[in-house]
């Protein structure tokens, strides 16, 4: 059949869609029936496959139900970069049946008698009856998400543009124009632009990015993506689209789009890819435009856990004891992005019972946590750290958590309310645990009032965290091993080392774990503050009773196969 000639689907009889796969998706993926029902109803109405319509309203992720597909019909499932390179001479079906029924056809084999073909909606017996009806012969199917289909059907049979370059082709060619409000706002809310700025954030989704960084430059609009704490250049839409894509999420999070010349911060809640997300955003204005900062957090994916954090073995149960306290202040140091805030809701959660009455104090609230009454900070009417936390110790809270000490009255409210029997959580920016003593003392805090408050202080970074798909093992000389310090937790040479492979987006990493160090405040270290000791002194005493340093719990974790020795020596350079 010609590629031209479209196919007549009215002569192939369509048969009822099973309901039994979505049934079993359902049980599979905990999408609630009345959602589940809710997408059925709509993908009848408009005519619209069950399974896309799964993934429009953002019930069940693209990746993840194809391996549905692929469990439940025992098709093998296939990545895009195992797609064919070359088109068939004489393809079977027309491209505009390839196109919407998101189907290739790899080959048709006449020595083996079979038609290969990919899918992405093997649930859909109407296409099957219709490559049935074409091929006469049998079908050997394999499975694969309807973009990576897409995408191949566009590099073999089209043009070769990606799914953004579709878009920008319909895009206004006014779009750069930043006089109208009104016409900006239009062309923010059309619909290929909404797709557009979609796709960004899908993609930074599917790509575990915790950040999206939308930077406009004098002729280009460069978006990068944060994954596992590295920056990675991303397609960009065209430089004349940057006022809209910037609009747009400005729109998207309640900003106001006529005011260039101050930042602005918002938020944004929306479920994409199956996954409940709210967005930070942060946007300062530059030389070419509005630069935007989005934060994503996954509420779902995120584990209140220790371990999970990779706080284990020796610093854990030091943490527990300093938690254990019933009066007292719990520190949590490091630099911006270290994991601070993740640690300190971690042992939130940890001490949340039914007899505790926790308040915090934060800007912003991260995550939501049942039984925590959360206070969001809001300095334009006047509501600031020292104001909050005046009115919350007459609150008769047991735990209190502030987001962080920025200046001597908030630090002076904590310690009073430690020394009135109340549990004190808060954040510090040093470099290690003994530089949360000293920063304090810098602050004006007296010395017999931290030594009498402190009960310990977490200090982090975080790494990241090897791939168990393609991790490699690799023998290291015995020098570095001791100059290393390898050999204090056994290592006799061997240690891992980043591959890559189709898991970790051949990046070698999947996540990220923290190193810590977890300092006790015990009597001698007391008498080292009463002395006026610097947080050298203060740190070596910490680690002859017993201490381990970052460098050395990551040195652990290296010998452990959870990270690497560059990934150590990176995070732990200026400690």
């Amino acid at each position: 059949m010609s590629t031209t000639d479209p196919l007549d689907l009215e002569t192939i009889p369509a048969t009822p869609i099973p309901l039994s796969f979505y049934e079993w998706l359902s049980t599979q993926d905990g999408v609630a029936n009345a959602d589940y029902d809710r997408a059925l109803k709509l993908a009848e109405d408009s005519g619209e496959a069950p399974s896309s319509m799964l993934v429009k309203l953002g019930l069940v992720a693209e990746k993840r139900l194809a391996e549905s597909f692929a469990t439940f019909f025992k098709y093998p499932l296939i990545e895009g970069t195992d797609f064919p390179d070359e088109i068939l001479n004489e393809p079977p079906l027309s491209l505009r049946f390839m196109k919407e029924s998101k189907v290739l056809v790899v080959d048709s084999d006449e020595t083996e008698n079979v038609m290969k073909v990919i899918l992405a909606d093997p649930a859909d017996d109407f296409v099957k009856n219709a490559l049935n009806y074409i091929a006469q012969k049998p079908l050997q199917i394999k499975i694969a998400t309807a973009s990576d289909i897409e995408s191949a059907i566009e590099r073999l049979y089209g043009e070769g543009r990606s799914a953004m370059g579709e878009l920008v082709d319909n895009l206004d060619a006014g779009a750069s124009g930043e006089d109208d409000i009104e016409h900006l706002r239009d062309l923010a809310s059309e619909a290929p632009m909404i797709r557009l700025v979609n796709m960004l954030l899908q993609r930074a989704v599917d790509s575990r990015a915790s950040d999206i960084h939308v930077e406009p430059f004098e002729d280009q609009l460069k978006v990068r993506y944060r994954i596992d704490g590295i920056l990675h250049e991303a397609e960009s839409p065209p430089a004349n689209s940057t006022a809209a894509v910037i609009s747009r999420i400005k729109i998207m999070s309640d900003l106001n789009i006529a005011e260039r010349r101050l930042p602005q911060d918002g938020r944004i809640a929306l479920r994409i890819q199956g996954k409940e997300l709210d967005m930070r955003v942060s946007t300062v204005p530059t030389m070419f435009g509005e630069s935007v900062v989005i934060r994503l957090l996954d509420k779902e994916s995120v584990k209140f856990d220790f371990s999970s954090l990779g706080i284990d073995g020796e610093p854990l149960a030091r943490l527990d004891q300093i938690l254990s306290h019933p009066n007292g202040i719990a520190l949590v140091t490091g630099p911006t992005g270290s994991g601070k805030s993740t640690s300190l809701y971690t042992a939130l959660h940890k001490i949340n019972t039914s007899d505790q009455k926790i308040i915090t104090v934060e800007d912003p609230v991260e995550y939501q946590l049942s039984g925590v009454n959360q206070i969001q900070v809001q300095p334009q009417i006047g509501l600031d750290f020292k104001k909050a936390l005046r009115a919350i110790v007459r609150q008769d809270p047991d735990v209190i958590m502030i987001g962080e000490m920025r200046d001597l009255e908030t630090a002076r409210i904590a310690v009073q309310s430690a020394l009135t029997g109340h549990v004190v959580l808060s954040t510090l920016h040093t470099n290690d645990a003994a530089g949360g003593v000293t920063r304090l003392l810098d602050m004006g805090i007296e010395d017999y009032l931290l030594t009498s408050t402190i009960n310990g202080i977490l200090a982090q970074r975080l790494v990241r965290r090897l791939c168990d798909h393609c991790k490699e093992p690799h023998q290291i000389m015995p020098e570095l091993v001791q100059e290393l310090g390898l050999d204090k937790w056994g290592c006799t040479g061997t240690v891992y080392r980043a591959k890559g492979c189709s898991e970790c987006g051949d990046s070698g990493f999947y996540g990220r774990l923290a190193v810590v160090e977890v300092l006790l405040m015990s009597n001698e270290i007391r008498k080292l503050v009463m002395s006026n000791a610097d947080a050298g002194r203060i740190q070596q005493l910490a680690i002859e009773q017993g201490m381990d340093s970052m460098y050395h719990d990551g040195m652990r974790k290296v010998v452990a196969g959870k990270t690497t020795i560059d990934e150590i020596l990176r995070a732990c350079e200026n400690v």
